[in-house]
């Protein structure tokens, strides 16, 4: 029997993306249940969920906990986690089955490129950042996504339910040797650069992980990031 998907999304009023987000995954070879984790949504961001025919799961507001609240239900032999701005590619699909066809990779995980659905020069330097951390420090991004085997997922502690930078956590836990970089990309929405600036945000996530890496809490590290 082929491997199958578990796909995992947390959301919190995510009415504007989400829809587009499921919708891209629906070619996924494998696809045996989507989840979305709502951190409890006051927009139509459930409703858009089941609406896609994903199964709804709730738990507190926080990407590692809501992370972590959908790996404990899910059922599927590989766990694909996608933020709900995100959209997988034909491409991307492709390359990801291809990956989880391999049984080489059992013990390895994969992310994306990350690209921003916005034309401007600037979003190129945020998806060069993007690049370059992933390539150096073996630190993708949340928003790259992170295809995972549940053995391995569960073999490394899985996500922690932790206030922030619970992808630079797993993925340090993982190591450098067992995160593969696909060629193919997912597209992110830039509206949260546009609103905080193309500058401002990648300068306030490299001083957040400069924070962890000196051994600041993730509470703290939350407290400074949201302001």
């Amino acid at each position: 029997m082929p491997p199958q998907t578990t796909i995992i999304v947390p959301a919190l009023n995510s009415a504007a993306t989400l829809g587009a987000s499921l919708a891209s995954v629906r070619g996924f070879p494998g696809l045996h249940e989507l989840i979305v984790v709502d951190g409890g949504s006051v927009d139509g961001t459930v409703a858009i969920a089941a609406a896609q025919g994903a199964r709804v799961v709730h738990a507190p507001a926080g990407r590692g906990v809501q992370l972590a609240a959908g790996a404990a239900v899910a059922t599927g032999d590989w766990l694909l986690f996608l933020h709900s701005d995100t959209c997988l590619t034909v491409d991307g699909i492709a390359e990801a089955e291809a990956f989880i066809s391999n049984p080489a990779n059992g013990d390895a995980a994969a992310a994306f490129r990350m690209t921003l659905d916005d034309e401007r020069p600037a979003a190129r330097w945020v998806e060069w950042i993007a690049a370059t951390r992933t390539r150096i420090l073996a630190l993708p991004y949340g928003d790259q996504g992170l295809l995972i085997s549940r053995r391995l997922y569960d073999t490394v502690g899985g996500f922690r339910p932790i206030a922030i930078m619970e992808d630079v956590d797993i993925a340090r836990r993982l190591g450098r040797k067992r995160i593969h970089l696909f060629q193919s990309a997912v597209v992110t929405t830039a509206e949260r650069y546009r609103k905080h600036g193309f500058w401002w945000r990648p300068i306030r996530n490299l001083s957040c992980l400069t924070l962890w890496f000196l051994g600041v809490s993730p509470e703290t590290i939350a407290r400074i990031y949201n302001r």
